[in-house]
């Protein structure tokens, strides 16, 4: 499991989704993500899913085993 660390925000494409823009730059759809808003800073424990897209098509997304607070 790995650990990323930024910023949430939401995205309205396809009937809006939660992404994590990191502190390095780079872009994921957060998967299975509860309890985040628009604008939190945290810390996302998870693994990059490999493979197959999804219908929102934003970048890789991370399977979420557990978010804190940064």
């Amino acid at each position: 499991m790995a650990s990323f660390s930024g910023t949430v925000q939401h995205n309205d494409l396809e009937g809006g989704f939660f992404e994590l823009h990191t502190d390095d730059g780079k872009t994921y759809r957060l998967q299975g993500a509860t309890g985040v808003s628009a604008g939190d800073k945290v810390v996302v424990h998870g693994t990059i899913e490999t493979g197959g897209f999804g219908i929102q098509m934003s970048g890789p997304a991370i399977n979420v085993d557990k978010v804190v607070s940064a």
